[in-house]
């Protein structure tokens, strides 16, 4: 790790422990009056398409979305589309290409999301639309170069394939650019090494490598964005989350119980099934509640609800994290 990145977390995590949830530079006063908040994506940002209390998360019936909390901000809610709503992303979804993450194919990939959308609605000049993707494809891929025996031809072809994944995110920032959205949220996918599948895996060989996939997922979508700048605000969850990861304790209620040097899911929700892509008789939190919770832990202060997705502290944290630069942008 270089200094400069040593200076900029300590100089980010001292910024968190004065704010706490505010974030620097909170005291700037949107301009933008939003009405709606819509929203694509994977399980990072469903807000309940399986149900009301089957977020990736702990369902303790809080805010515990990143989405739900920026459209809070503002003073507006986000539902999920299976009950109304416009809160399209789906637990597992991959950006193109199907069956999802799980082996499904029922899941909407985040371009049908799109379409489901543009089908029966027009975008409006005062929309925030909110757009994650990466998560789902990576582990997708990732799993299909594992069980590949992780050649260097496997590599490879996960490579590319990743790339291609951010680079089909990016086209469909495009099309909703054209369709008229001018108040577009991205968000690529954080730093899956730091997860606690990374750490289940604990070969450092292929963490690194699972590093470098994020990255270049995250530095192919940015190009393949570069010039819609006027409309298109990018919020940098593999930036955040590793200075969330390297000092929990900076950002409140976080503490470093569960965090780190080994992250641990807070959750037991046991899935038999695929779950959440990694395989069967994982932890997956959409079946998380207060009920089924690692004994005699405060969740507030645990960082992952899950070995991929984040529990409802941290969920909170980076949706302030994004309306601080919403509200600076617009």
């Amino acid at each position: 790790m270089t200094g400069n990145w040593l200076r900029r977390i300590i100089m980010l995590a001292a910024c968190a422990s004065v704010a706490l949830l505010a974030g620097c530079g909170s005291s700037v006063e949107s301009a933008l009056t939003p009405t709606r908040f819509i929203s694509f994506g994977d399980a990072f940002s469903d807000v309940g398409n399986l149900g009301v209390n089957n977020k990736y998360t702990v369902n303790d019936g809080s805010v515990n979305n990143w989405t739900q909390q920026l459209a809070a901000s503002y003073g507006l809610s986000i539902a999920p589309s299976s009950s109304g709503g416009l809160g399209y992303a789906q637990g597992n979804a991959r950006i193109t290409v199907t069956p999802d993450a799980a082996g499904s194919t029922a899941t909407k990939t985040v371009t049908q999301q799109i379409d489901a959308f543009l089908a029966s609605n027009t975008l409006q000049p005062s929309d925030v639309v909110l757009i994650n993707g990466g998560i789902s494809d990576i582990v997708a891929e990732w799993e299909a170069m594992v069980a590949a025996g992780s050649t260097t031809a496997a590599q490879a072809q996960m490579t590319a394939n990743v790339t291609q994944a951010a680079k089909d995110l990016g086209a469909q920032v495009q099309r909703l650019v054209n369709a008229g959205a001018q108040h577009v949220v991205l968000v690529g996918t954080y730093d899956l090494s730091v997860s606690p599948w990374a750490a289940a895996i604990g070969q450092p060989r292929l963490n690194s490598l699972l590093s470098k996939t994020t990255v270049n997922f995250n530095n192919a979508l940015l190009l393949s964005v570069v010039n819609l700048g006027a409309d298109v605000l990018y919020v940098d969850a593999a930036f955040y989350f590793n200075i969330v990861t390297a000092a929990p304790s900076g950002y409140a209620p976080l503490g470093t119980t569960g965090n780190y040097p080994t992250p641990t899911p807070v959750c037991t929700s046991v899935d038999p099934g695929p779950g959440i892509g990694i395989g069967a008789n994982q932890v997956n939190s959409s079946l998380c509640t207060t009920s089924t919770l690692l004994p005699g832990v405060d969740y507030t202060t645990y960082l992952f609800a899950d070995p991929l997705y984040f529990a409802p502290s941290a969920q909170r944290l980076f949706g302030t994290n994004a309306y601080t630069k919403l509200s600076q942008r617009w």
